[in-house]
């Protein structure tokens, strides 16, 4: 049987393992499934980066995955319930967010796909900004250019678009000098991030064109999940997705995305590359998407729970932690996390069940900046359409 072989089941649809993830010669693991430090050969350029960080921000990045993840799970439960659209669960990703994530700078421009919730936590976003999203009552979910949102782009449901936001932001930093000025406080790089599905949209090659041609301050960073909803990654290529960025002239790297201490290394010697004036880099995070692709998707109906089982077993939370452990980190650490993260999952909740509807009128407030007929028009007739109704109520 090839690997794109799908056996088939009683019920006519298939199911499949997908073919084993892709590893490049030169993987960057620095933290073993076992959660020891057992960096790979191409990992040992970035261990001074790790071996600088404090106990607090490795600390740090564990509670950021767990804080995370009760959230993810309740904002689950809460589409289940009714009280959601939809929902994108970031299950199994948190440690290639958290890693890219806390290695951007304050003054760096951060573009999300639609799943990379610990991300606009990290940079200030208030997660209920993005309830609110997938609930349907805002057109955008948060100002990116409001300061506590910590230039953080709104989420991009139009697959791959976000790379064309990001490096026509990365060209306005070359082209406003804001970048490459030797100034590692001042200048600004951007990050953006999509998945293996969205990195064969023709937007994404698009964007690495204009990067490289440009030499954008800036970081494509791929999240290999496997599957982009049901189709497998060796589906859409028959080599590893990092080579994609390097057909382009962009350093490319490939990271264990389950491992949060790689995830970071890799990430912020590329920012700091970038924003120096080196060009755009790429980085392809190997992890795994354990929940649905949405709320919507019933991932039993194409993949495996022997493949699901062994993805678990190299689950960043539980490595992170035995990691830490390892390093003395204290059992009252443990909980006091714990505490935190049922604390955000009960105040999701309580301030989701407390969000209200949406005045339909404002769908027409921003098509155009000034005042438009065809939009009166059409203001005009959901009016009447909507007052036509008021006679049929019982």
């Amino acid at each position: 049987m090839t690997p794109l072989d799908s056996p088939a089941r009683t019920d006519g649809s298939t199911r499949r393992d997908a073919p084993a993830f892709s590893e490049a010669p030169g993987l960057v693991r620095i933290l073993g499934a076992d959660g020891a430090i057992a960096p790979t050969a191409s990992a040992e350029p970035y261990l001074a980066v790790i071996d600088a960080l404090a106990d607090a921000q490795l600390e740090e990045f564990y509670r950021d995955m767990v804080v995370i993840r009760a959230f993810d799970r309740e904002a689950t439960n809460l589409q289940r319930q009714g009280q959601l659209a939809l929902w994108p669960p970031s299950f199994g990703q948190e440690a290639a967010q958290v890693g890219s994530a806390r290695a951007a700078r304050t003054q760096d421009h951060l573009f999300p796909s639609y799943r990379e919730h610990v991300v606009c936590r990290i940079r200030g976003v208030d997660p209920l900004d993005i309830i609110r999203v997938m609930r349907g009552v805002t057109h955008g979910g948060w100002n990116p250019y409001d300061p506590k949102n910590g230039n953080t782009h709104i989420y991009t449901l139009v697959l791959g678009a976000q790379t064309l936001h990001a490096t026509g932001v990365g060209m306005g930093l070359v082209f406003d000098g804001k970048s490459g000025t030797g100034d590692a406080d001042r200048d600004e790089a951007v990050l953006v991030y999509y998945g293996d599905g969205a990195s064969s949209q023709g937007d994404v090659h698009e964007s690495m064109v204009f990067a490289a041609s440009f030499r954008t301050p800036e970081v494509f960073f791929l999240q290999n999940n496997q599957w982009a909803i049901s189709v497998p990654v060796a589906t859409q290529s028959r080599t590893p997705l990092v080579r994609r960025g390097e057909g382009y002239g962009i350093p490319s790297v490939q990271v264990d995305g389950n491992d949060v201490l790689a995830s970071y290394a890799v990430s912020r010697v590329a920012l700091d590359e970038a924003r120096a004036g080196g060009g755009p880099r790429a980085i392809e995070a190997l992890t795994y998407r354990m929940g649905a692709h949405t709320t919507s998707d019933d991932p039993t109906k194409y993949r495996t729970s022997s493949e699901e089982e062994s993805w678990a077993r190299r689950d960043p939370i539980a490595r992170m932690r035995t990691y830490l452990e390892g390093r003395g980190a204290a059992a009252s650490f443990f909980a006091d996390v714990e505490a935190e993260a049922h604390a955000v999952a009960e105040d999701t909740r309580e301030r989701t069940m407390a969000l209200g509807g949406i005045d339909t009128s404002v769908m027409f407030d921003h098509v155009y900046s000034e005042q438009h007929p065809l939009i009166d028009e059409e203001r005009r007739w959901l009016a009447d359409y909507e007052t036509s109704f008021e006679g049929d109520a019982r």
